[in-house]
């Protein structure tokens, strides 16, 4: 197919041609010089790549943003963001001139880095280096996934492309070579990766620091490579991602090489210009330079209007999909309403009531338990996939019977390999896709640390993640205080829309599923541990609330009544706190034991439902949990205490670590016994 059949395009004018991509150098230049700082000299060298992706290959509807079968178009290198609003506002986007007059302003709809959910167009958050990349790889495998499952030979719903851009940075980041081998390895052909090959860097050229063949490694990565000598050569990038497109077999990676802040005077192929702004004399000249009247800023012709805008050809490609999709849904009707669902991000009904049940006193690991609802809900999720970092076998979290992922098949279980921060950024880039009920990745708590940015922009940019930790805490034992995680729930509890779960028991993992499985806005890390736990009798305890609050009591010994103290705890220390607590009623004591596996979901419930827990007259207040003190005292207060670990493990049996460390319920009772005694009221 040639452009024109492609694109609906006829013959074009050389002049609309230049004047639309000196356009979206004229708006990059007065959006940075008016917010007094960004990233200039990126967004100008790639207006020519910017318009060719989006004029001539990007099928896309700026008046249905959420078209499933749109083209989606990633910033990796998120600095250069006013490219990104100014072909956005060109191309017909709900973004205006006075929002790019905004630029970077506190409440503007174009910030300082792209953001989803909060600009129309944006299809993910980057900033962070190399995370577009990875997200680009996500949503790339998604794609391929929809298709495999939903295609059917002359109905093909599923079948679009995902184009991306990255600069030096990007490559330099160690989570965009993770990323880069996963695609090649799967053979994702949908990929389109342009790199921005300007050789500048802020600390100088890059002949400093990068001096690699880049090509070589993406080839050797096992990716369609090419080289474009000139970025000002629009016909050139045309041919290249034509011939990206033709390659369906392996991803490509096109590298241009471009001159940065082209064609300002003074100012190209300069450092300076990658994160300043111009300033007015080199904006001026520039403008002159372009044909364009130096005493005016954030002008645009009608004729780069009617040339650039997407509504006809993007509602033409979009009503002819519909049609398609009818049809479809005609022939196919089960398969509509799984379709319906995938993008609501819903599982079929009934799912909740096939979720497993232990019985009390069964004793299991929260990951067993996790894997045994994994396997109860996996008919009525699937448009579900994830994988693990090269530990499915240890985190219990493959989809039995749901095939592997790979460059021939697209089964649901994804290998991604030792690639803990790239698998993070794919998984991100899946949720954002759309279509992928709850994508999910999982690995050793300890290694959450190697992927934890990708797991703040799943918090950030509110997408439906599920990430699964296991091996939770001290008690994994033998491997040592290198694979013991301490200060990594705190370290979870301080992200902003991160709910993180560590249930107490087997069917507290059950309902840690279900919660998340629930949730619509952000994403849920699951705790899980290692070593068996027991299942408790909630009916014998009398237990007055659910995981869903957060926190509940799981046992009062004067129910109703005033407790002398509370016990606090999360996890495998739920079971030994309960036990001390039971110790200490036998002496004489009131005692109330709180199960608290979701500090998040605690703190949003009323201040009335938090008191009926956890008694602000009641001084003796003890936390338990095998992890950094940092973050109980709120609960506790002043005059309680914390019984956790603010100091690495050891390596032994985990039974006898956390004996070790003091997670006993003698130990418990005793600190409880101290508290008791300070109290005024003892």
């Amino acid at each position: 197919m040639d452009r024109a059949q492609r694109a609906g395009l006829e013959d074009e004018d050389p002049a609309v041609v230049r004047r639309s991509i000196d356009t979206i150098r004229a708006l990059a230049m007065d959006g940075v010089q008016q917010a007094a700082e960004a990233h200039p000299g990126t967004a100008m060298a790639l207006a020519p790549l910017g318009y060719t992706i989006f004029h001539r290959f990007l099928r896309a509807d700026p008046a249905g943003t959420d078209w499933p079968d749109r083209d989606r178009f990633v910033l990796s290198s998120g600095h250069a963001c006013i490219l990104q609003y100014s072909l956005l506002h060109l191309t017909g986007y709900d973004l205006s001139l006075e929002d790019l007059k905004h630029f970077r302003q506190l409440g503007s709809r174009t910030p300082g880095h792209p953001e989803r959910l909060h600009t129309p167009g944006i299809e993910a958050t980057t900033g962070p280096l190399g995370q577009g990349i990875g997200n680009a790889v996500g949503m790339a495998l998604a794609e391929r996934f929809l298709a495999e499952r939903f295609n059917r030979p002359q109905d093909e719903l599923v079948d679009h492309h995902v184009y991306a851009i990255c600069s030096d940075g990007d490559l330099m980041e160690g989570v965009s070579q993770e990323a880069a081998s996963v695609a090649g390895q799967f053979g994702l052909g949908k990929l389109v990766l342009c790199y921005d090959d300007n050789r500048i860097t802020i600390d100088g050229t890059t002949e400093i620091s990068f001096t690699e063949d880049h090509s070589k490694r993406y080839e050797a990565n096992g990716w369609h490579t090419q080289q474009v000598e000139d970025s000002e050569d629009v016909e050139e990038l045309e041919a290249a991602i034509e011939a990206a497109r033709a390659e369906t077999e392996r991803p490509s990676f096109i590298s241009i090489r471009s001159h940065i802040a082209y064609p300002a005077p003074h100012a190209v192929d300069t450092a300076k210009s990658h994160g300043s702004a111009l300033g007015e004399d080199e904006v001026r000249a520039t403008k002159e330079l372009m044909g364009f009247d130096p005493d005016e800023s954030f002008v645009v012709d009608d004729a780069v209007y009617e040339h650039m805008s997407l509504h006809e050809r993007g509602g033409r490609a979009r009503a002819a999909w519909e049609e398609r999709f009818a049809e479809w849904s005609e022939a196919h009707p089960e398969m509509r309403e799984d379709w319906d669902r995938a993008w609501r991000g819903e599982l079929r009904p009934g799912w909740r009531g096939a979720l497993p049940r232990f019985a009390a006193g069964e004793k299991l690991a929260t990951r067993v338990a996790g894997q045994k609802t994994m396997a109860a809900f996996a008919r009525y999720a699937p448009t579900m996939l994830g994988g693990a970092a090269d530990l499915a076998e240890s985190t219990k979290t493959a989809f039995i019977g749901g095939g592997q992922y790979s460059r021939v098949h697209t089964g649901r279980n994804v290998p991604f390999g030792i690639r803990e921060h790239g698998m993070g950024a794919i998984v991100n880039g899946a949720a954002a896709h759309g279509g992928i009920v709850k994508p999910y990745g999982s690995t050793f708590f300890i290694f959450s640390d190697y992927m934890r940015p990708a797991i703040r922009l799943s918090a950030l940019s509110r997408l439906p993640c599920v990430w699964v930790f296991t091996h939770d805490s001290v008690g994994l034992g033998k491997d040592g205080p290198t694979h013991q995680p301490v200060e990594h729930l705190m370290s979870l509890r301080a992200m902003p829309r991160l709910w993180t779960i560590r249930p107490g028991d087997p069917n507290e993992a059950v309902a840690a599923w279900r919660v998340a499985l629930e949730r619509e806005d952000g994403p849920v890390a699951l705790v899980l541990s290692r070593q068996d736990m027991e299942t408790l009798d909630r009916e014998e305890l009398g237990a007055a609330g659910e995981l869903e609050h957060g926190g509940y009591v799981l046992w009062d010994s004067r129910a109703g009544g005033t407790a002398d103290v509370v016990l606090i705890a999360t996890g495998s220390e739920v079971g030994p706190t309960l036990a001390a607590g039971r110790a200490l009623a036998g002496e004489g004591h009131a005692v109330r034991v709180v199960s608290m596996p979701c500090t998040e979901l605690f703190e949003a419930e009323s201040a009335e439902y938090r008191e009926s827990v956890i008694p602000a007259g009641v001084p003796a207040r003890l936390a338990v949990e095998a992890g950094a003190t940092l973050g109980w005292w709120k609960w506790v207060g002043e005059a309680g205490d914390v019984l956790g670990l603010d100091e690495f493990g050891a390596s032994g049996a985990g039974a006898a670590v956390l004996e070790h460390f003091g997670f006993t319920p003698e130990n418990i009772a005793d600190r409880a016994r101290a508290l008791i005694e300070r109290s005024p009221d003892a």
